[in-house]
């Protein structure tokens, strides 16, 4: 890491060093053509005789095209400055941007390293524990069931790295259906209670909401924003979920007990790997993808979604759904 830090400072010493070399270049060439434009005009004086009676016009000539090639040069020098410098920013934001998502994807990949090996490790133990021992059928049941949770998430993980890579090539067809959302959300909510006992999720869902929208995209949705509540809310307070049809609207909401969102960070929240605090921590939760894809998910059903305080702690996320199917 450090030999990466000093390669960066190396980087943009030269940058710097090469642009300022580049302006002194063009200050310098704009100094030597004035220069010779003074000479060659002080050349065309000399040559003037003050007997002429055309004197004081070939003079007034010659001050004039001296004038005329020197806002010429200035001109171009101006000119030739304002791309230069226009240059330089676009391939120092271009080169930062690079970095920037250089920095996001390994942090990334320390965060994905983590969330696959637990789920994998886990089931490999429950698996190596039930072949070498002889274990109850009481005990058999809640190894099982622990290994059935790990691959679920596993599987999860590896659905949004999926559909991330699919959206982003375009490769996703949208498949607008009649849904169900209230038992598609409740469903969502049953599979987390049976992940996390511990976890109390208070669920209040009016029934037989239905909406025109893609199934799996909106139970990604439903997941990742519940998945996030119980990861960064506090474990002894409930976890509220939301959903109620309002007017020609849908409203699902989320709302945890954590630390909060700071207001400078809900708009980064939705960036692809962007993570609050440190992701390169062993042990730190998620990948970064969850909400990137919440925000994808909301923008192809032309959604929205807000991210607001819930006091005294915690977060609210907000989705608002256009509602193109009445109630049953």
């Amino acid at each position: 890491m450090l030999s990466k830090s000093k390669k960066l400072r190396s980087i943009y010493i030269l940058y710097w060093f090469l642009l300022a070399y580049i302006l002194a270049a063009l200050i310098w060439w704009f100094i030597a053509l004035n220069r010779q434009n003074q000479q060659m005009m002080q050349y065309d004086l000399e040559q003037l005789q003050q007997t002429d009676a055309r004197y004081q016009s070939k003079f007034d000539q010659i001050k004039t095209l001296e004038k005329r090639k020197t806002a010429q040069y200035l001109g171009e020098g101006v000119t030739f400055f304002l791309l230069i410098m226009a240059g330089a920013v676009f391939v120092f934001r271009a080169v930062r941007r690079e970095l920037k998502i250089s920095q996001e994807q390994q942090s990334f990949m320390i965060a994905i390293t983590h969330e696959l090996k637990t789920p994998i490790s886990v089931a490999k133990l429950n698996l190596e524990t039930m072949q070498k021992r002889k274990l109850d059928e009481q005990q058999q049941q809640r190894l099982i069931q622990t290994t059935l949770e790990e691959t679920n998430r596993l599987n999860a993980l590896c659905n949004n790295m999926l559909l991330s890579s699919q959206i982003e090539a375009g490769g996703y067809r949208i498949i607008n259906e009649e849904t169900n959302i209230s038992e598609l959300i409740g469903k969502c909510v049953h599979d987390f209670k049976t992940r996390y006992p511990q976890q109390q999720i208070e669920a209040d869902i009016e029934p037989d909401i239905f909406i025109l929208g893609d199934r799996l995209l909106l139970q990604m949705l439903a997941n990742n924003l519940i998945d996030n509540a119980i990861k960064y809310g506090n474990k002894e307070w409930p976890l509220n979920i939301f959903v109620a049809a309002e007017k020609d609207k849908i409203i699902f909401r989320v709302k945890d007990s954590g630390k909060g969102i700071a207001a400078e960070e809900r708009d980064k929240i939705f960036n692809k790997f962007y993570r609050v605090g440190n992701a390169a921590t062993k042990g730190a939760k998620g990948t970064g993808l969850g909400l990137y894809l919440v925000k994808k998910v909301v923008k192809q059903h032309n959604a929205n979604i807000t991210v607001t305080d819930n006091h005294p702690s915690g977060t609210i996320f907000t989705v608002t759904l256009h509602a193109s199917i009445e109630k049953a």
